[in-house]
C-alpha cells in the first residue's frame, strides 16, 4: 500500500511492506548519501503504524553520557509517558531496559527499533556496536514482533561494520536498502507532489546542480525559474547549498581534508583520473590509506570507479558523479574564495558563458550515465543482451596518434555496437559539418583500437531534440530525448 508522502520509492516500499508483514524478527540496514531521505523514509513509513515505535538518532561527536541521556529521554517518552528516569551508564544497560519492556508486550504488538545515524552512536570505545550485537543475538532476534532498523550516512562505516562485517554481526542482517538519489523521473514526481510543475528542461537544469537529493530539492519554491532558484540557493550566503559542501564532508568522513583533496583533484579532469594520476596530483602515498579514502568516497556515492571498456583491469579510473559537488567546485567555491557572494542575477549571467556551457555538457553526460536503463529502453534494446561501458583512448605525448572518448556504448550480441554521444543545448541540436567530422574521427579512433567485425551505429542523446541535417541523416541512427530519460 503506497504511503502518501513517500514519493518515487516503489522498490523501497516493497521491502518495507515485506518487513512489516513478516512473521519473523527483522534486522534491516539502510544506508546512502547524506540528505537522501533515509530518516524520512523510515519515519514516514513506520511512525504511524500500529506499533511501538522507538527512534533514537546518534549525535555527531557527542560524548557517551550525552548519547545515553538522549536515549533515556526517548525511552521514557515511548514506554513511560515521559516520566523522569535514571540515565543508564552503558549501552548494555540501556538495551536491557528495552528488552524488559519488549517482554511485557503482547506478542502480537509489533516493536520498531530504529537507530538512526548509528555510526555516531557507535563511536570508538562507546560499546554501542558490541551491545547491539549482544542484544540482537541473545534477545531481540527471538521475538517475531521485533523489527530493528539501523541507518547511517557514513556508507563506508555501514558497509565495513555491518553489511560486510566479519565479526559478531556477520550474516545477522535480514535485509539491506541502499537508498539512492532520485532519478530525473523521481525528481519530477517529487516536485509535482509539492505543487511545482516544471518543464523537463527546467527539471534537468535543477538536477544538474542539486542531483536527486530530496533535502536539496525541498528548497525549490513555486513560481521561480531554475536560474532564479540556483542563484538564490547556491550563491546567496543564506542559501542552503552555499555552505553545504564542508558540512557534507565533515559529517561523512573522519579524515574529511583527505577526502576533499581527492574529490577536488578528480573534479579537475573531465573524464576522471587513474590512481597514478591521482597520486601525482594529491601527493598521497600509494598505500592502503588512499585505497580506503577512495572506497569511502565511492560507497558514499560521490565518486565512481570504472575501467574503460576493453581496457586491462589495472587501468582503473575515478570520476566525480555527485552533481552538487561538481557544481560547488566549479562555481560556488571560486566565488567564495574571493570573499563575495553572487548578486541577484549572478547565475543568469554566468550560465550563458562558455565555461558554463562546458560544465553543463559534462554534467549532462554524467547524468546520462546514471540513466542507462532509460537510454537502453529508448534504443529498444530490452530484449538484446548488451555489455555497457565507456571507452577512451589517450594518445601518448608527442605521438601523432589521436585520442578519443566514447561516453557510453552498448556492445550488443546481435552484431552491433551502439556508440552514444550526449549533447546539452538550449535549442534542438544540429549536427553540422564540424560536429560530423568529430563524430567520424571518434569512430575512426575506436575502430583502430577496438578490433571487431561488428556494425557500428551512432545514437545521439539530446536535451532539446535533434534538428535533421544532411550530416545527421548520414551519421545518426537513433535519437534519445530528455523525455526518454524521464520515463
Amino acid at each position: 500500500m503506497p504511503i502518501k508522502n513517500i514519493i518515487a520509492r516503489d522498490n523501497e516500499l516493497k521491502v518495507l511492506n515485506q518487513v512489516w508483514n513478516s512473521k519473523d524478527p527483522e534486522f534491516i540496514a539502510i544506508y546512502g548519501r547524506r540528505r537522501v531521505g533515509k530518516t524520512f523514509l523510515i519515519r514516514e513509513y513506520f511512525s504511524e503504524k500500529d506499533a511501538v515505535y522507538f527512534e533514537l538518532s546518534g549525535e555527531k561527536d557527542a560524548s557517551l553520557a550525552s548519547q545515553l541521556e538522549n536515549f533515556v529521554e526517548i525511552f521514557s517518552k515511548v514506554f513511560f509517558g515521559g516520566l523522569l528516569l535514571r540515565t543508564p551508564k552503558s549501552w548494555k544497560e540501556a538495551f536491557a531496559l528495552i528488552t524488559q519492556e519488549i517482554e511485557k508486550l503482547p506478542k502480537s504488538k509489533k516493536v520498531i527499533l530504529f537507530f538512526d545515524e548509528l555510526p555516531w552512536l557507535a563511536s570508538k570505545k562507546s560499546g554501542a556496536l558490541q551491545a547491539l550485537d549482544y542484544y540482537w543475538n541473545r534477545h531481540w532476534s527471538k521475538y517475531a514482533n521485533v523489527k530493528m532498523i539501523v541507518c547511517g550516512s557514513a556508507a563506508s562505516w555501514m558497509l565495513e561494520k555491518l553489511i560486510n562485517a566479519k565479526g559478531g554481526l556477520y550474516n545477522r542482517l535480514t535485509r539491506t536498502i541502499l537508498l539512492k538519489p532520485y532519478t530525473l523521473k523521481g525528481t519530477k514526481e517529487y516536485l509535482q507532489s509539492r505543487g511545482i510543475p516544471l518543464t523537463p528542461k527546467q527539471v534537468l537544469d535543477l538536477y544538474m546542480v542539486f542531483g536527486g537529493i530530496p533535502h536539496y530539492l525541498k528548497q525549490i519554491e513555486k513560481g521561480k525559474s531554475s536560474t532564479q532558484l540556483i542563484n538564490k540557493i547556491c550563491f546567496q550566503s543564506d542559501g542552503l547549498l552555499y555552505n553545504e559542501f564542508d558540512r557534507l564532508f565533515t559529517s561523512l568522513f573522519e579524515h574529511s581534508e583527505d577526502s576533499l583533496a581527492i574529490v577536488t583533484a578528480i573534479a579537475s579532469q573531465r573524464h576522471g583520473l587513474t590512481r597514478d594520476e591521482l597520486i601525482r596530483k594529491t601527493r598521497f602515498s600509494s598505500g592502503g590509506t588512499l585505497n580506503k579514502r577512495l572506497g569511502e568516497l565511492e560507497s558514499s556515492g560521490l565518486i565512481q570507479s570504472y575501467i574503460p571498456y576493453g581496457h586491462k583491469k589495472k587501468e582503473l579510473y575515478f570520476r566525480l558523479i555527485d552533481e552538487y559537488c561538481y557544481f560547488y567546485l566549479s562555481w560556488i567555491q571560486p566565488l567564495k574564495s574571493k570573499g563575495i557572494e553572487g548578486g541577484k542575477s549572478y547565475w543568469q549571467t554566468k550560465s550563458k558563458t562558455p565555461s558554463a556551457i562546458t560544465w553543463a555538457g559534462y554534467t549532462f553526460e554524467t547524468i546520462c550515465l546514471k540513466h542507462v536503463d532509460q537510454i537502453r529502453d529508448a534504443l529498444d534494446l530490452q530484449a538484446v543482451s548488451c555489455e555497457v561501458g565507456s571507452w577512451q583512448h589517450v594518445a601518448k605525448r608527442g605521438s601523432k596518434d589521436l585520442g578519443a572518448q566514447i561516453d557510453l556504448l552498448f556492445d550488443r550480441d546481435d552484431g552491433v555496437i551502439t556508440l552514444c554521444d550526449m549533447k546539452y543545448s538550449e535549442r534542438p541540436f544540429s549536427v553540422d559539418k564540424e560536429c560530423a567530422k568529430n563524430l567520424k574521427r571518434k569512430l575512426e579512433v575506436f575502430e583502430a583500437h577496438f578490433i571487431t567485425k561488428k556494425q557500428f551505429y551512432f545514437a545521439i542523446i539530446t536535451t532539446a531534440g535533434l534538428k535533421p541535417t544532411i550530416w545527421s541523416e548520414d551519421l545518426i541512427q537513433s535519437e534519445v530525448t530528455l523525455d526518454d530519460l524521464m520515463r
